[in-house]
């Protein structure tokens, strides 16, 4: 089993999918991708789990056959010894003791191939089902981050061009205030010198008539005089 398929799975597994997603031109193809990449990994880790399991067979297959034959030598010693031939009968367990140091020797690469075996399998299952779990969730995780790009964007058009329209609109909306506000300054100013005006109109015309008014009472004054 290659240590790197199941290192490049777990990478995949683990890395930061938002981090990704920031730096790609397109999410939903960078997604799809990243499901290949996983596809491809479990693919990889398949045949080598199936290697490692076909090692563990072979080792299993070549340990029974060493005592098969362990065995068989046993028997062929125990009829040598029944026929009297003792030299045969010990030539014979000399072959058992070579298939049985033969067995003996092959005993720990056994057990270690079954669970290493045991091992990948576990891992490739684990794998597998971060693989169906990622292929479910892909959906969902593309329109998530459709929707969180449509949120940034309203966000910055708030934050951004629509600050700066609002504010231009409360400018002008001061400006008008400003302007109305003069407007009935002038209009009050423009008022109270109407009013003297008219006031200064009135004094000048009462003064003409008090001056009329003693003019004639003069002119009857010095009438008057005159005829007595």
């Amino acid at each position: 089993m290659a240590k790197g398929t199941f290192a490049r799975m777990t990478d995949i597994v683990k890395s930061n999918i938002n981090e990704l997603l920031d730096r790609a031109e397109d999410p939903e193809k960078m997604i799809r991708q990243m499901i290949r990449e996983m596809e491809e990994a479990v693919s990889k880790a398949t045949a080598s789990v199936g290697t490692a399991v076909a090692n563990q067979k072979r080792l299993e297959r070549h340990w029974n056959e060493k005592l098969s034959l362990a065995a068989d030598w046993q028997r062929k010693a125990e009829r040598a010894v029944e026929a009297g031939e003792d030299d045969l009968a010990r030539r014979s367990l000399e072959r058992k003791a070579v298939m049985r140091k033969a067995s003996d020797d092959l005993a720990p690469a056994m057990e270690e191939s079954k669970r290493t075996a045991a091992q990948l399998r576990e891992q490739l299952r684990e794998l597998r089902g971060k693989l169906e779990e990622a292929r479910n969730r892909e959906g969902t995780l593309v329109a998530r981050h459709q929707a969180a790009e449509a949120r940034k964007k309203l966000a910055q058009s708030i934050s951004g061009l629509g600050a700066d329209a609002f504010s231009s609109f409360e400018r002008f909306e001061q400006k008008v205030e400003s302007g109305e506000a003069e407007a009935d300054a002038h209009a009050e100013v423009a008022g109270e010198l109407a009013e003297v005006e008219r006031q200064v109109r009135r004094l000048e015309k009462t003064g003409e008539v008090e001056d009329e008014l003693a003019a004639l009472k003069q002119r009857l004054t010095l009438e008057k005089a005159e005829r007595q």
